[in-house]
């Protein structure tokens, strides 16, 4: 009878509990729950009251949650997750870009180009004011600025300006007219110094050939027209129902003080540069906001530890608003690694220009930045490509470890090509990899763009998946919309297959999809600095949950890139459903 009392005593505990706990306004039964929390993995049903998780368990005991009044949903042995975090996502512009024409990375002859520009001018999704503008091009343009010349300098386009913006955000290319509406010419080339001379491209003879790179390509955003106030706010309204119908139910947007057009490689902020941040104050006060946004606001790679003061006073104008947090900035370290761009910082030079790009913080002050940050209890996101600028991350949030131990969730984001002495770096720092594993494929991008420009040793550790995470790095989702699809599930697919149409990028790097779940919900939540209130089926946190038409746990590798999200759910209120 001893052995038998402590059982007594657990299952009258269990009903007391349960009896204790309110009626369920939600019943979810029937199913196969992925909860993303660690105490608890699997489940079978889930009971939702004021719009947060109530408890999760078997179909027995989630039934005796409901009354009368109680919603109760069969979900047919269909998988049921947490709603998905992308931790870095400029979802603003992605709904412009749903807006406008946009080549979405496709290349086709410049002929061919030349049809669409004229189809796209004339149904007007081309226009922006009086310029035209297709965005989404493919870097592979980038080495025909010569015949692109021959083009659209020329003919019907002579006089009209006409810009194509890289699918990167960091590249684009100008016709004539555009060039002299931004004031590039020769003569201005001449004049800059020496590490920005590179950012705008030049002919044998000199003159600018209409190609742009980050703080060149800034130029030739800034001369765009820029969208209206209600354009960005329908923009918000797309940008946050088709995320909702990828499952989507938060994310962190990286730039949210930079508007379209405004210069982010730059950037110094004054408290009225406030980007896109009224467009989610405008959502939320519509009621419109039906997800989590932490909105992060750009620094300057050289800020010193003063100028955070005038961000934070950006950040108090937004304070109090429903589902928007302002958890920290975030700096870009380089630029990007592919020809003829080659602005990433690398530790070997690249093998055409023997130059080894730029490093746009300063190594030794960028610890001070971090650390002033860090002290605020900001969280620090880094935008690094190159080797050398992950490199230069690591040290720069050492600096901020060493100075405390905060606890603040610091991350860098993008990690193309990341050296091996790094990879156990991450882990003792306690930083976020952020990762875009949907590029991680052998294409255009990896093979003709990069790896005749680099080492042989960089290129074999690109998007090194596998090699952070056996060094226990903690690796976090991302897409970087509107720069490549949102769907988590074509990444979470490409992570575990690293297969391209030229082929597989190093299969050694490939990880499997239970790492990515985690990667798309729990992790993610604690980089955007939310953990403690979604990104996981957890008792008390937010009911912020999906239904899949297949289950991702089991179904084929292949099968996994057409997973289709069927219902989505915000705080416990339907905000997707495929069937409307």
């Amino acid at each position: 009878m001893k052995g038998f009392t402590p059982t007594l005593l657990a299952v009258a505990l269990a009903f007391s509990s349960t009896a204790s706990m309110a009626a369920a306004d939600l019943v979810l039964l029937n199913g196969k729950l992925y909860t993303a929390d660690p105490s608890q993995p699997d489940a079978q049903a889930m009971a939702v009251a004021d719009g947060k998780v109530l408890k999760v368990g078997t179909d027995a005991e989630i039934k005796a949650l409901a009354d009368a009044s109680t919603q109760i949903i069969d979900l047919a042995g269909k998988r049921l997750l947490p709603g998905l975090v992308d931790t870095h996502s400029h979802a603003i512009f992605g709904g412009l870009e749903m807006m406008s024409a946009n080549m979405e990375d496709e290349v086709v002859e410049l002929a061919e180009l030349e049809k669409r520009l004229r189809t796209w001018r004339d149904d007007g999704s081309a226009r922006h004011g009086d310029v035209l503008n297709i965005a989404g091009m493919s870097s592979a343009y980038w080495g025909k600025a010569e015949e692109l010349r021959q083009v659209f300098n020329n003919g019907e386009w002579a006089k009209v300006p006409v810009v194509f913006s890289g699918s990167d955000h960091h590249t684009g290319w100008a016709n004539q007219a555009m060039l002299e509406r931004a004031g590039i010419d020769a003569k201005l080339v001449a004049s800059l110094p020496e590490a920005e001379r590179g950012t705008l491209g030049v002919s044998k003879d000199g003159q600018p050939n209409g190609f742009a790179v980050d703080a060149g390509w800034d130029r030739l955003a800034a001369v765009i027209p820029a969208a209206s106030a209600d354009e960005l706010l329908r923009a918000g309204e797309s940008a946050v129902k088709f995320n909702n119908s990828q499952g989507i139910t938060a994310w962190m947007d990286p730039a949210a003080n930079a508007a379209p057009g405004e210069a982010v490689f730059a950037l110094k902020p004054t408290e009225k540069t406030v980007g896109v941040l009224p467009v989610y104050k405008a959502l939320a006060n519509k009621g419109e906001l039906n997800a989590h946004v932490a909105a992060l606001l750009v620094a300057n790679p050289k800020s010193r530890p003063a100028d955070l003061e005038t961000l934070d006073k950006v950040r108090q104008q937004f304070q109090g608003i429903p589902n928007l947090s302002l958890p920290g900035i975030k700096v870009f370290a380089d630029g990007v690694l592919e020809y003829p761009a080659q602005s990433a910082a690398l530790i070997d030079p690249y093998n055409n220009s023997q130059k080894r790009g730029e490093l746009l913080i300063d190594p030794a002050h960028f610890g001070e930045l971090v650390s002033a940050a860090d002290a605020r209890g900001w969280l620090v996101h880094i935008h690094a490509i190159g080797d050398r600028a992950v490199r230069e991350s690591l040290n720069g949030i050492e600096q901020a470890r060493k100075d405390r131990q905060s606890g603040n969730a610091h991350s860098i984001t993008h990690l193309q090509l990341v050296n091996p002495k790094e990879f156990a770096r991450f882990k003792p720092l306690d930083v976020t990899a952020s990762m875009q594993l949907l590029w991680a494929s052998g294409d255009d991008y990896t093979l003709d763009l990069v790896k005749p420009y680099v080492s042989a040793f960089a290129f074999r550790y690109q998007y090194p998946a596998h090699s952070l995470l056996s060094q226990g790095a903690t690796i976090a989702g991302a897409s970087d919309w509107p720069v490549s699809s949102p769907n988590p599930w074509l990444a979470i697919y490409q992570a575990v297959s690293r297969d391209g149409p030229k082929g597989v990028l190093n299969a050694d790097e490939r990880i499997d999809r239970e790492t990515m779940l985690q990667a798309y919900t729990l992790n993610a939540a604690r980089t955007i600095g939310l953990d403690k209130q979604i990104g996981s089926l957890t008792p008390g946190k937010q009911a912020d949950f999906i239904l899949l038409d297949r289950d991702v746990l089991s179904v084929p590798d292949k099968d996994l890139a057409e997973t289709r999200v069927l219902k989505t759910w915000f705080a416990g209120r339907e905000v997707f459903s495929a069937d409307r």
